[in-house]
């Protein structure tokens, strides 16, 4: 009989893109850190800072893309902000005719990706009520960090992300 301790799977951390990563709204005499990219023909500030973060915290999180950049994030993301290549993105249906006060477009997805029992953090910028019934009635741990365009992932974030992951056992 084996008796060593199973491995659990670190907890998912899934990434929206933009107003998480690439921003907008902010002055432009208190830009934050970061640079302009042109990406398929759409201008993109990408934070530098919400990079850092990531890096940060890959040791506690499995990351992944959730944005409807979809493939496109590990296209362009890893070269211009030195995000790890490789990272699993979900996919989205195309009619997103279910965003309403009831649902929200990348639910089902997410379901599908982590399944029911995965402990899974969640960076956005449009979360709607649905987004928050959905992760207050998951089976697993399930964390909304909601941020704003203007500024995405900020150290305040990052912060409660690594303290969550230490506090399910998750490495740092």
């Amino acid at each position: 009989m084996d008796r060593t301790p199973k491995m659990q799977a670190k907890p998912l951390l899934l990434v929206d893109i933009d107003g998480v990563i690439s921003l907008w709204g902010f002055p432009m005499d208190m830009r934050p850190p970061g640079a302009f990219a042109v990406i398929d023909g759409i201008p993109h500030f990408l934070s530098t800072r919400a990079a850092e973060h990531l890096l940060a915290l890959q040791g506690a999180f499995e990351l992944a893309w959730c944005s409807g950049w979809e493939e496109k994030a590990d296209e362009h993301l890893p070269h211009l902000l030195g995000v790890p290549r490789g990272l699993p993105h979900l996919t989205f249906e195309r009619s997103r005719a279910d965003v309403s006060a009831r649902a929200h477009w990348k639910l089902a997805a997410i379901d599908a990706f982590a399944g029911p029992d995965r402990a899974l953090a969640w960076i956005d910028d449009a979360f709607n009520d649905a987004c928050h019934v959905w992760a207050a009635e998951r089976g697993a741990p399930t964390l909304l960090v909601e941020t704003e365009p203007r500024d995405g992932l900020r150290e305040d974030h990052a912060a409660t992300l690594a303290a969550w992951a230490k506090g399910l056992g998750a490495a740092a």
